[in-house]
């Protein structure tokens, strides 16, 4: 009898672990799309690194977790973009780090979001001697998000930029009209607004170039 107990105690404990990182999650996710989508430019590094702090205490709450590692790192691209210069070049390596243990744990973690991210840092941080960047690397991540997560907004999104970066327009025209297309995500609404925003900035790029 005192077996089943701790039994029961057990499979009640799971789901209840589960909404706890499925809630900081969110909390992360909305605080990220607000920062990003509707703060003020000069206001954005300063609320960026605040959150890279909250992301770093989800990852501590969660170490084997990947969820909280992709999240820290998309914090700290994102709050190296607003920060620029030199000083960035050490938030995007900590965000590779957290990238690549997060696909240790788990490679489908956020229907592969982890390549999304790390694809996207690759084409977007300078090569050497400067930083890491890599376009050969930031195609294969980026494809491998793609196969994980065919109709998603973030990697056909990412791809799509990827190519208008690389000169393949048409190709990059075909990827970005799928990320537009996309299914909206619960939860996520400002993310997906403020992303589809950018889809257009450069579908309109592309209508003019």
């Amino acid at each position: 009898m005192k077996m089943l107990c701790v039994l029961f105690t057990l499979l009640w404990a799971v789901p209840t672990l589960a909404d706890s990182v499925e809630a900081d999650l969110a909390r992360v996710q909305q605080r990220w799309a607000e920062i990003q989508y509707q703060l003020p430019g000069k206001e954005k590094a300063k609320a960026f690194e605040a959150l890279a702090r909250d992301a770093e205490g989800f990852v501590a709450t969660y170490p084997d977790r990947a969820e909280p590692r992709i999240w820290q790192a998309i914090v700290l691209s994102t709050w190296a973009g607003e920060k620029g210069g030199l000083g960035a070049l050490g938030l995007v390596k900590d965000a590779r780090r957290q990238l690549e243990k997060a696909l240790e744990i788990d490679d489908t973690a956020l229907e592969g979001s982890a390549y999304t991210s790390l694809g996207s840092l690759y084409y977007q941080v300078p090569g050497w001697p400067l930083g890491f960047g890599d376009d050969d690397k930031a195609r294969r991540y980026l494809q491998r998000a793609l196969a994980i997560n065919p109709d998603g907004i973030d990697p056909n999104f990412f791809f799509g930029d990827y190519l208008l970066e690389q000169g393949e327009k048409a190709r990059a025209r075909q990827y970005l009209e799928r990320a537009l297309a996309a299914p909206d995500r619960s939860g996520r609404e400002v993310a997906d607004q403020g992303r589809r925003r950018e889809i257009r900035e450069r579908l309109a790029r592309l209508a003019n170039s």
